[in-house]
């Protein structure tokens, strides 16, 4: 989606409009208006503006169908941050998935059944007004509209709303949240190369509609190729552990050794210095020494004033234990605002750092991703992840899921559709 605006709040939900909204608006304002010039010429150029209204009024349907997400989302405390049309329809922004399969379910399924029950509503008001009358076919209309919308979204797979319910199902029979993700998302990309396929075959013969098909196909694809590597993201940080990305790039010092000695040894004659300094005295971790700290102690004092005196204490920087979650590590390493994180042994030694450059690097070597060492190393300079990665929010979310499952899977903030 491209640019969109905020157009106001419903039961406090921001409302958003994407640019692309004004195109499928006129758009469906031609079909509908060259649908009931043919059929109805007695209502003259008004069709057109019928064919307005109705548009309008099926993205009012679309925003009750996204309404029916968002409020049974926020019933189990998930914070819905906006609701946006667009082109394809409207897509409700949930901070988090539910806690449970049937809770996702309950979230999925409530968008079709608020479609379903204003084809009900519309069907049944439209029985009771004679059939030549201009709002009958209005109602009758709409009332279609609305049975294929909650027919449509029901179809079984990512990002649909029976993507939705195929995950919640899989997840309940297997225990497991990827497994349910993988599989809807799986389903979505078959979904999406059937409707391409059709749709450019109905194109070839001659329908117009054929390329809405296949666009539709394409959006469905992309997103559920999306939903799928996502799904794959999350397992890896949720399983990968601090000690399967951290590095020994460090060194350990003496803690009685004086000010001058650490320099000339260690900053001034050392070809390459390592990213961190760790002081020891009698095999017992002291703190971190930070080499920046030596210009706050006067040059004259540097003779008799032992490294172990500005050592920081392990306790107050940022520390993970080995066996802590790639996700804990790079919440540790973001909300610290650190260049790095100490990995700590059980015994609360040092066994390893972590930079974002080393998580980037464990999180390539298992999701086979093509990453050159320029780039681990201009991330370590940048201090901070690609944008599109969204590491930090991701890791967030894998946390506060981490123990409500078996196999501790997690959700990204999600979108209903």
């Amino acid at each position: 989606m491209g640019q969109s605006w905020q157009v106001g709040r419903v039961f406090g939900i921001p409302l958003y409009i994407d640019r692309s909204w004004f195109f499928v608006i006129l758009l469906f304002t031609f079909l509908n208006g060259s649908d009931w010039q043919a059929t109805y010429p007695q209502w003259g150029a008004g069709v057109w503006l019928i064919g307005f209204v109705v548009s309008l009024l099926l993205f009012a349907s679309v925003l009750l169908h996204e309404l029916g997400h968002s409020l049974v989302a926020r019933s189990q405390g998930i914070t819905v941050r906006s609701i946006t049309l667009f082109l394809f329809g409207g897509m409700a922004a949930i901070e988090r998935e539910s806690n449970t399969p049937g809770q996702a379910f309950q979230v999925a399924i409530a968008g079709p059944l608020v479609s379903f029950a204003l084809f009900l509503l519309l069907q049944g008001t439209a029985a009771t007004l004679p059939r030549e009358d201009l709002l009958h076919e209005l109602l009758h209309h709409l009332a279609n509209i609305n049975f294929v919308l909650g027919v449509f979204n029901l179809l079984p797979g990512l990002p649909l709303d029976g993507g939705q319910v195929l995950k919640a199902a899989v997840w309940k029979l297997t225990d497991n949240r990827f497994q349910g993700m993988r599989w809807a998302a799986r389903s979505g990309q078959v979904l999406g190369w059937l409707a391409i396929s059709f749709g450019l075959f109905v194109t070839l013969l001659g329908s117009g509609n054929g390329l809405w098909l296949a666009l539709l196909g394409w959006f469905a694809l992309q997103n559920a190729t999306l939903y799928y590597r996502l799904s794959q993201l999350q397992e890896a940080l949720l399983t990968l552990t601090a000690a399967d990305a951290m590095t020994r790039d460090f060194r350990v010092i003496e803690g009685t050794l004086s000010l001058r000695e650490f320099a000339d040894r260690y900053l001034l004659l050392a070809d390459r210095q390592p990213t961190a300094y760790f002081v020891a005295t009698e095999g017992r971790y002291r703190g971190y020494l930070d080499p920046h700290a030596l210009n706050h102690v006067e040059r004259s004092h540097w003779e008799v004033t032992p490294v172990e005196e500005l050592a920081v204490p392990l306790r107050a920087i940022a520390t993970v234990k080995e066996a802590d979650s790639l996700a804990k590590t790079v919440c540790t390493l973001e909300e610290q605002q650190q260049r790095f994180v100490t990995v700590l042994t059980p015994a609360d030694a040092v066994a390893g750092i972590i930079d974002r450059g080393d998580i980037l690097l464990a999180l390539a070597k298992r999701l086979h991703w093509q990453l050159g060492k320029q780039d681990i190393q201009r991330l370590k300079q940048e201090r901070h992840y690609p944008p599109e990665l969204q590491l930090l929010e991701l890791a967030r979310t894998a946390l506060q899921f981490q123990g409500s499952d078996r196999q501790k899977p997690v959700a990204l903030p999600t979108q209903q559709g």
